[in-house]
């Protein structure tokens, strides 16, 4: 398998996670529509079509790295699988929607870091192809981040805090 560079890892790390949060949206939309937030839902089937492009985007990118597109989707798959992981681990059988958005705002606060840091490794590699995704891509990690963050606070202000959990 060819060696990586720090940049071509951190851009696995960034396909890997589009490709995780594809799936962690599917779970927490299932979440929100058992409790009957079909809001919430619609908002997670756009977060996780975004994702998908993202993940394509970043294969495209992948593959201007001579020789490396394996290697890099390797290093996708591997954090893919990590995360998927870390979402079994917090999500059980008794999670609600809130306990869902509570997991995406700590999955999409990663993104968002991951994003920013392909972005500060490639200010000195200036390859314009990883300079133009991180241009597209940020903005909307952002917004998602944004968007889980209030979705999580709007669920929380709807719960009883008397109530003893389950």
């Amino acid at each position: 398998m060819a060696e990586l560079t720090n940049l071509e890892s951190k851009l696995g790390e960034v396909v890997g996670l589009a490709m995780a949060a594809q799936e962690a949206g599917q779970k927490v939309a299932k979440l929100a529509q058992e409790d009957g937030n079909d809001e919430l839902v619609g908002t997670l089937e756009r977060m996780r079509g975004e994702a998908k492009e993202t993940e394509v985007r970043g294969t495209e990118v992948a593959g201007t790295f001579e020789g490396k597109k394996t290697a890099i989707l390797d290093e996708a798959r591997e954090v893919k699988q990590k995360a998927q992981e870390m979402m079994k681990t917090y999500l059980d059988q008794a999670s609600d929607s809130l306990d869902g958005f509570e997991f995406l705002t700590m999955a999409e606060a990663g993104e968002v870091g991951h994003w920013e840091i392909l972005g500060t490794l490639n200010r000195r590699a200036a390859k314009s192809e990883v300079s133009e995704l991180v241009s597209w891509a940020l903005p909307i990690q952002q917004r998602h981040l944004e968007t889980v963050r209030k979705a999580s606070l709007e669920l929380a202000s709807e719960e009883d805090p008397n109530e003893t959990s389950s």
